[in-house]
């Protein structure tokens, strides 16, 4: 194998691309799935909620695995069923019940290909170069994360929401091949005789679980804002109307995706100058004060919307590939797949409650400027809860 991790590297975060870029279809086509299906607001948030339930579900085992048999192994798994998630809601879903079910198995194949993919890098890279291969790699996700939108989007306008779902699926498939290619036929040495699903080591582990701690929120409130984003500048366009010239909501989400990218590269270069904590402590208290504005907008100005939700997304991103960066380096090496694994478990259950805590908002306060702040504004008191915990653990 060339001493050059640098195809290696590439080839994962192109394999973790395509198995992403159909998870978020059905955020970006959540407005018309509501009209459609008849649904409320909180089974449109258990929707989208359920992919990370089924994730913090199926984490633990599927990562602790990766510490015993081949990576790839428990990879082409993951891949398989998030292909068969797409395929299914494309071909078979007609209501709440199958939406569910199918979301479920997305949740699950994510579980087997995200941690999974980013294990193998850091199996193989050490020090700054792993950081910097972890960063493109919560990079990667993050383009794959932004494209679904304006993919989906773009899908839909010309051959219906079925349509994004089949490109997800055989995307997917591409994925596995890829990584079956590429990823390590062998298992890491093991390095300790600890259970499958012990978790107490991790736990013991107070620097580890500082930055779990700090990723809990990060995506309780990141996956609040992806599920809802769209919707919340669709509802607004509709209330206020929009300019001719302004793009429509699934290409704004996406720019927002974008810039979050490039705010996650910096803000894990900026951590190697200036501290994780540091950059923590801004992005968190950043992300908090944009949450509490954000919803009220919907009945003030689709341009202030527009931007406030750009800035609260930069601001949530700025500390992501920091977090994840953080939990690696102070795993113990041979407990790296546990700690991956509980690290992903804790931030997916943050992921699971904010896209329902929100709709349930919609739902008790209605679909206007109230529901919307209060939908947002209450993730300012989970960001700043987590950001307290972190900073107490890290002492």
């Amino acid at each position: 194998m060339s001493t050059d991790p640098r195809p290696f590297v590439a080839s994962v975060v192109a394999a973790q691309v395509l198995v992403q870029i159909g998870a978020f279809a059905l955020p970006a086509l959540l407005p018309g799935y509501i009209d459609r299906w008849h649904l409320t607001k909180t089974e449109a948030g258990w929707l989208i909620g359920i992919f990370f339930a089924a994730y913090v579900a199926a984490v633990p085992v599927l990562v602790a695995l990766t510490d015993r048999i081949p990576a790839r192994r428990v990879y082409a798994t993951g891949a398989a069923l998030t292909a068969l998630s797409h395929l299914g809601f494309a071909l078979f879903a007609d209501g709440f019940w199958s939406g569910l079910l199918l979301r479920a198995i997305a949740g699950v194949g994510w579980a087997g290909a995200y941690m999974p993919g980013l294990k193998v890098i850091a199996d193989r890279l050490e020090g700054t170069t792993q950081s910097r291969a972890v960063s493109w790699h919560a990079a990667g996700v993050g383009i794959a994360g932004a494209s679904s939108f304006v993919v989906a989007g773009l899908l839909d306008s010309v051959s219906g929401p079925r349509a994004a779902f089949l490109f997800g699926g055989v995307a997917a498939l591409a994925a596995l091949s890829i990584a079956w290619a590429v990823m390590p036929a062998t298992s890491p040495p093991r390095k300790d005789t600890h259970a499958l699903l012990d978790f107490r080591p991790v736990f013991r582990n107070r620097a580890a679980m500082a930055w779990i701690a700090g990723y809990t929120v990060h995506t309780w409130e990141l996956a609040a804002l992806r599920a809802w984003g769209v919707t919340f500048l669709t509802v607004t366009a509709a209330r206020l109307g929009a300019p001719a010239w302004m793009p429509g909501a699934t290409v704004l989400f996406t720019a927002a995706g974008f810039v979050g990218i490039v705010v996650s590269v910096t803000g894990n270069e900026t951590a190697q100058k200036h501290g994780r904590a540091r950059v923590v402590l801004w992005a968190m208290t950043a992300a908090a004060g944009f949450s509490v504005l954000a919803g009220w907008t919907t009945s003030i100005s689709l341009i202030l919307a527009t931007a406030l939700v750009l800035l609260w997304n930069a601001a949530i991103y700025l500390d992501s590939s920091a977090l994840t960066a953080g939990t690696v380096q102070a795993a113990e090496p041979g407990l790296r797949g546990a700690t991956m694994g509980l690290h992903s478990m804790a931030g997916y259950t943050g992921g699971f409650l904010g896209p329902l805590g929100v709709g349930l908002m919609l739902d008790l306060a209605g679909d206007n400027a109230l529901g919307w702040g209060l939908g947002f504004g209450h993730l300012a008191a989970v960001t700043l809860t987590g950001l307290a915990v972190l900073r107490r653990l890290a002492r």
